[in-house]
């Protein structure tokens, strides 16, 4: 029997573990798995048990980006085909980009064109002393450009614009600098590192976290008018008479834990 090229779990606490598997191909993905990943994000979207998701992979790579068959299928495509494979990607990443829970990278090894683009819609990423980047694509004449909106957003315009012209393949290190990896640690304590982020996001409202997230989504890049003012000001009063809010703050009135929170 063919092992699945996804495998999805979920435990009792509500964390999801999304492993891409396909190490053999160094987990690149084509139309079938980009269609796997957009079908897995959705159903833990409408899972209301899901409190966090972790996207890993299996082998020694995260992902090579997009899989050598499915880019030799692609040169022979006509526009429109091309177009419909371009909106599939791009589809997928704004799914996992916009999941209504905290959404955790393990980057054990390299990361390369696409799969940049799915450690930057993570919320955060956790990277091994292997794991290395590269935007490759104007390598083979093309543009990280389903990516980009997300990228950019990670590592900032200044050194997309290095990293998108150059190709050259960046360290952990230099990616922690950036911003795409919010923590580097050795291979033995990225699961360790993991569980203490998971820990501290249980402890944690979950409809607070999804009003913070969505906070981030609408806030960034935005110019301060009174009309930002006012919405912020609206967000902040509904939180604190909405269930969770009234909950949370009577909690810590009564120095005990809230509802959300087990064991």
């Amino acid at each position: 029997m063919t092992e699945a090229t996804l495998k999805v779990a979920i435990d009792n606490r509500g964390v999801a573990t999304v492993t891409m598997n396909r190490p053999e191909k160094h987990n690149a993905f084509d139309d079938s798995v980009i269609a796997e990943l957009t079908n897995a994000f959705n159903e833990l979207a409408g899972n209301p048990e899901v409190r966090v998701m972790v996207l890993a992979a299996e082998g020694k790579s995260f992902s090579a980006g997009a899989d050598l068959g499915w880019m030799k299928r692609m040169a022979s495509y006509s526009y429109d085909e091309n177009l419909r494979d371009a909106n599939a990607l791009a589809g997928m990443l704004k799914t996992l980009n916009t999941l209504p829970f905290p959404t955790i990278a393990r980057v054990q090894g390299a990361a390369f064109g696409g799969a940049v683009g799915l450690v930057s819609c993570c919320d955060m990423a956790v990277a091994g002393p292997k794991a290395s980047f590269s935007l490759s694509e104007v390598k083979i004449g093309l543009i990280p450009a389903t990516i980009s909106p997300y990228v950019i957003a990670a590592i900032g315009a200044r050194a997309a614009r290095r990293y998108f012209v150059t190709a050259e393949r960046f360290s952990a290190e230099s990616a922690l600098q950036l911003g795409l990896v919010s923590e580097l640690v050795e291979a033995e304590a990225m699961d360790a590192t993991i569980t203490q982020l998971v820990d501290a996001l249980l402890a944690n409202s979950p409809a607070a976290i999804l009003a913070a997230k969505k906070l981030v989504l609408d806030v960034d890049n935005q110019v301060i008018t009174d009309e930002l003012i006012k919405d912020t000001s609206e967000r902040i009063a509904a939180i604190r008479v909405s269930p969770e809010g009234q909950e949370g703050l009577t909690a810590f009135l009564e120095k005990r834990p809230a509802t959300w929170v087990k064991g």
